[in-house]
């Protein structure tokens, strides 16, 4: 029996991985959004070049997509997965920080995380109050501060909100045995730029290892902690929004924070005040630019 001659051949040459890269990269020529299109082209010769300097197998192609799936699954009202990954293998650092290396340069203050625990509509509260609730334990914290632009002049009128965990190491959004935003404020600077709030001195505690990246952790051999810190989220028309967070040096775990966020100037020595509390004093500088409020994680 006769068979017919073969096709021409077709496709891509076989094992011919250079091929396949410009194929994928002419595919995503017609992406129109010029970042995006820049975006996914460094992704795609990156995931290539990883795929092939690592050997990768199908079995451990399968199982590094089941794990962002469950990623995505363990994401919720009380943590969000995805920005833990991030943090804990150093990529939101790494972003904060080139993003602000103008600013750094001319003065302007550390970057530092979001996190996954800032809320949405966290309340208005006077200059002095009390931001814990009266059954909050720990010692009393008193912070002062103050916003400037890189110039040193002082920002009236900014919107600057600061957030905490217990000293259980526990936000009150994973905490049910604490009042509704306790540990949560958003304060409106006066003329000279400045705020002031009442708190309790803060605790370290260990990020969520429920979930996928606990399991990533454990394979890692890494702790689980962050150093003791509170929040900050700064925003002034005219001035790009800064993030940041201020850690306690004392601190057992301020030098090796299992997201690498306890950098530079953020450690601070919580001072004590001579009635059994601490203080601790700030200054805020905001870069000109555009301002863009980050995505709030939490409702």
């Amino acid at each position: 029996m006769a068979y017919p001659p073969p096709l021409p051949a077709a496709g891509l040459p076989a094992s011919d991985p250079a091929a396949l890269l410009a194929a994928v990269l002419k595919a995503n020529a017609h992406t129109e959004h010029p970042r995006l299109r820049q975006i996914l082209d460094g992704l795609i010769r990156h995931l290539h070049a990883f795929a092939l300097e690592l050997d990768l197998t199908p079995a451990e192609l399968d199982l590094g997509l089941d794990f962002l799936v469950r990623i995505g699954q363990a994401s919720g009202p009380k943590k969000h997965e995805g920005i833990l990954l991030a943090d804990i293998l150093g990529l939101a650092t790494l972003v904060q920080l080139r993003g602000a290396r103008h600013a750094l340069a001319a003065g302007g203050t550390e970057p530092a995380l979001v996190g996954p625990f800032w809320r949405a509509n966290q309340p208005l509260r006077r200059h002095g109050e009390c931001i814990s609730s009266d059954d909050t334990p720990g010692p009393r914290l008193t912070v002062t501060g103050q916003v400037r632009s890189l110039d040193g002049t002082p920002i009236a009128g900014a919107w600057v909100e600061t957030w905490q965990a217990s000293p259980k190491g526990l936000y009150e959004n994973q905490d049910p045995e604490q009042r509704h935003m306790n540990l949560r404020g958003r304060f409106e600077t006066d003329r000279e730029g400045r705020f002031s709030f009442v708190s309790v001195r803060p605790a370290g505690y260990p990020v969520p290892v429920d979930g996928p990246c606990g399991e990533l952790l454990a394979a890692q051999g890494r702790h689980s902690m962050r150093p003791a810190h509170l929040h900050f989220l700064v925003v002034a028309p005219g001035h790009k929004v800064l993030a940041t967070q201020f850690f306690d040096a004392e601190d057992p775990h301020a030098l090796d924070d299992v997201v690498f966020g306890a950098v530079g100037s953020l450690l601070r020595r919580f001072e004590p005040d001579g009635a059994g509390g601490f203080t601790l004093d700030v200054e805020l500088r905001l870069e000109p630019g555009e301002t863009h409020i980050p995505h709030c994680p939490l409702p």
